[in-house]
């Protein structure tokens, strides 16, 4: 169970097996399933969490009701509202289950207990923020200087493994275009190939 977990930390910072298993154990498994809710807008977020199996999508609903997908997470990636987190303030963003998953959680408490328990853990945390930056920081550009073609191309570049595991509304959500503009981009591709 948590040997994609140590190899996934191990990127970034090196454990004993003594860290590896006090670092561990504040986490919680916690079995998801598909379409099930991890959290809601409105709610505090009181955890991070691991994707240990499965699919989430993080994704905001706008006034009118219209889909934004943040991001996807699959195995080996975190998942959480940093904000309501960090902040322990209300969150505007959904995390959903879009296959049967398994996540390993950990609380705000814990974390910071982590931080003063073992320093490395700072390190890894500061690590993994900084990516996480960058990878928006990417997104964003991507987003507001690319053609949704373009953008989309990028995605199943970035990521082939993973289209077949989305619909095309959350895809499309991702993209920020609709659906039926979604279906017009991949017969304009599959014609080009």
């Amino acid at each position: 169970m948590y040997s994609l977990f140590r190899e996934s930390i191990e990127k970034h910072i090196h454990l004993t097996d003594a860290e590896f298993e006090q670092f561990c154990a504040p986490f919680y498994l916690q079995q998801v399933k598909k379409k099930q809710m991890l959290l809601r807008a409105g709610e505090v977020c009181k955890f991070e969490g691991f994707v240990n199996k499965g699919c989430f999508r993080i994704y905001y609903l706008d006034e009118k009701g219209l889909e934004s997908v943040l991001y996807f997470a699959i195995e080996g990636w975190w998942i959480t509202d940093i904000d309501s987190f960090t902040n322990q303030t209300a969150s505007i963003l959904n995390i959903e289950a879009l296959e049967d998953s398994e996540v390993l959680l950990i609380t705000y408490p814990y974390k910071n207990a982590l931080y003063e328990e073992l320093p490395k853990v700072e390190k890894l945390y500061r690590i993994m923020t900084q990516k996480t930056h960058t990878a928006l920081q990417r997104r964003m550009i991507s987003s507001i200087s690319k053609t949704a073609d373009e953008r989309y191309l990028e995605f199943i570049g970035k990521y082939p493994f993973m289209e077949q595991r989305l619909s095309q509304q959350n895809l499309a959500g991702y993209l920020g275009i609709s659906p039926e503009f979604m279906s017009k981009i991949k017969k304009k591709i599959a014609k080009k190939r």
